[in-house]
């Protein structure tokens, strides 16, 4: 059994270090990004994000003064089991919410959609969201936290089957243009797609793409994989970069994620996971070993499983 007390101290260890520690694949992105980046202005700001990062990891303090809407998604092991349970899980994820949002600090974003009402902890109706996922081995448990920005970013279109890969290119790239020309997400970003699900699975698909894959990573299947490394590029080739400033870098991934969908539609969502690319994971043991890392592995193939029963044999073939 994994005390909650672990799960507690182990929470608020990664609130801190989300939001302070860029990961390291999307630190290298960057300075590959850097490197090629021939506009000015785009170049200034690569520049600068660069020197951020180490500040912020030097001095301890967040690297983006708008922290984000902190988040978790929770993996269990199908032998793991806490300490009080689900009901004591979730409370000690909010406490450590709570607790980061003083100790770090973290801006409390946090507000009632309608009073405005403001604990100012981060914590209230449905916040922190907590999002679940299960392996059929083990008897550890992920915590991940993500602090993604909680306004702009995100679209979502109804496509139809005979729009196919091309309608699916003019969605993307309507979508990246309207985030640079308006200021709607901060590049470059890691590019999450979400295909296919209905409205509600497909917005989260797109999400977690964004924000539970690392760069560099690849769709398991081939084709999708392909397509993947086609809109990177596709995404740089439209003339802006860096905070929506002229350049050639505004994607440093685009990562690709589908699930099942109604015959008559194709539905699609694209969500900007931004420069401050903030998530920190650790696998949590019953014995009290905890091993901190920075790729989620949300997307296992379990997770992307077509059989009823699960079948690793059977799915490794197909």
């Amino acid at each position: 059994m994994i005390p909650i007390d672990l799960i507690e101290t182990t929470a608020e260890t990664l609130m801190d270090k989300a939001a302070i520690e860029i990961p390291q694949d999307y630190l290298d992105g960057l300075k590959a990004a850097a490197r090629t980046e021939d506009g000015d202005l785009s170049s200034f700001v690569l520049k600068a994000m660069l020197e951020n990062y180490e500040a912020a990891k030097e001095d301890r303090r967040a690297m983006c003064g708008d922290t984000g809407v902190p988040r978790w998604f929770v993996k269990l092991g199908n032998e793991a089991r806490i300490e009080g349970g689900f009901v004591a899980l979730e409370a000690a994820l909010r406490r450590a919410t709570a607790t980061a949002t003083t100790g770090v600090p973290l801006r409390p974003n946090r507000v009632h959609p309608l009073w405005r009402t403001d604990h100012n902890n981060n914590v209230g109706i449905g916040a922190p969201e907590i999002e679940y996922g299960f392996e059929p081995e083990g008897a550890w448990i992920d915590l991940i936290t993500v602090h993604k920005g909680g306004l702009f970013g995100t679209d979502y279109r109804m496509l139809f089957p005979s729009d196919g890969i091309e309608g699916i290119k003019r969605f993307y790239l309507d979508s990246l243009v309207a985030f640079g020309k308006r200021g709607l997400a901060c590049q470059p970003a890691i590019i999450g797609i979400g295909l296919g699900g209905s409205k509600d699975t497909c917005m989260v698909l797109g999400k977690r793409a964004s924000v539970l894959r690392t760069v560099g990573s690849r769709n398991s299947d081939p084709k999708i994989a392909a397509m993947e490394d086609e809109f990177k590029e596709l995404g740089n080739s439209i003339g802006m970069g860096a905070m929506g400033f002229v350049g050639k870098n505004m994607v440093i991934d685009c990562n690709i994620e589908v699930g099942y969908c109604h015959t008559g539609g194709m539905q699609m969502s694209v969500h900007a996971f931004c420069l401050s690319s903030r998530r920190a994971v650790a696998r949590l043991f019953p014995d009290g070993r905890v091993e901190h890392r920075t790729d989620p592995d949300w997307f296992t193939p379990y997770q992307r499983r077509e059989t009823i029963e699960w079948n690793p044999q059977r799915e490794a073939a197909e």
